[in-house]
């Protein structure tokens, strides 16, 4: 079934630990195969085409509103990305708390960075409290690395024309507000031109249930769907990152099955 293909897709490697292979053997023993390539003539993409990540306690592990300070970067930290990737900034400085990303949102934007989600973009919704907590988050973004040399800013601006903003809804100030179901998503659906039942939200819903209320108020007129959510509550691990992709792929497949 299409399903299955899709389930044996990530088990070849889509979603490797360890996503950057060289081309000895050694090195693909260790990391996995390179990327399966979607048949876009007979396959459906099984992959979201915007994922959206909420920040506070989901894509990383604090939440701005209880710092600051914007980060010093000269105080981040370096340490290991992952088996076979490098070092880079692991930890960013605010103050005297270090902000680190999630191991699920560093492996999803690896995978991403690499290319290995044919057709994704990717997109923020956080609700941050305060002018000073949106500061502090995007100096963050600018800051912490998802591989060697390239910042999480600069992941989340692939795919987008140069100097484009639309897919970053971060805060809570108008036209944004703490309704990310009223206003977030909107905007997004807006900017991005993406559909709602193309997405995969991802929330820790600590503070309220974000991914219903998006599930339920955001949905496309023509299928009455709307995103695919995972809730995070401990932050966006390995198993919730892989979970969101399975439940999306199991979307795409319960509509070819229809067809």
């Amino acid at each position: 079934t299409y399903l299955t293909r899709v389930r044996h897709m990530h088990a070849s490697g889509i979603a490797a630990r360890a996503p950057f292979a060289s081309s000895s053997s050694s090195s693909m023993s260790r990391l996995g195969p390179p990327a399966t390539r979607v048949d876009a003539a007979s396959t459906p993409n099984p992959y979201p085409e915007l994922v959206v990540f909420d920040l506070d306690a989901c894509f990383w592990d604090e939440e701005m509103y209880t710092l600051s300070h914007t980060v010093d970067a000269a105080r981040s930290q370096r340490g290991s990305l992952g088996e076979g990737i490098g070092e880079g900034v692991v930890a960013a400085a605010s103050g005297s708390t270090m902000i680190r990303i999630h191991k699920g949102a560093l492996l999803a934007l690896q995978n991403f960075h690499l290319g290995r989600y044919p057709g994704m973009r990717i997109a923020a919704a956080s609700s941050a409290d305060t002018p000073l907590a949106v500061k502090i988050g995007k100096s963050a973004l600018a800051t912490l690395e998802i591989v060697p040399g390239v910042r999480a800013r600069d992941v989340f601006a692939s795919g987008w024309p140069d100097g484009f903003e639309g897919n970053m809804q971060i805060g809570r100030t108008p036209p944004l507000s703490a309704n990310k179901a009223a206003t977030h998503f909107p905007i997004l659906r807006r900017e991005t031109g993406v559909r709602y039942s193309s997405m995969l939200f991802f929330d820790d819903c600590n503070w309220g249930d974000h991914c219903g209320a998006v599930s339920r108020e955001c949905v496309d007129d023509e299928s009455g769907l709307g995103p695919v959510v995972v809730r995070t509550p401990k932050g966006l691990g390995v198993e919730e990152w892989m979970r969101g992709l399975e439940l999306y792929a199991e979307r795409v497949a319960s509509r070819v099955d229809v067809a």
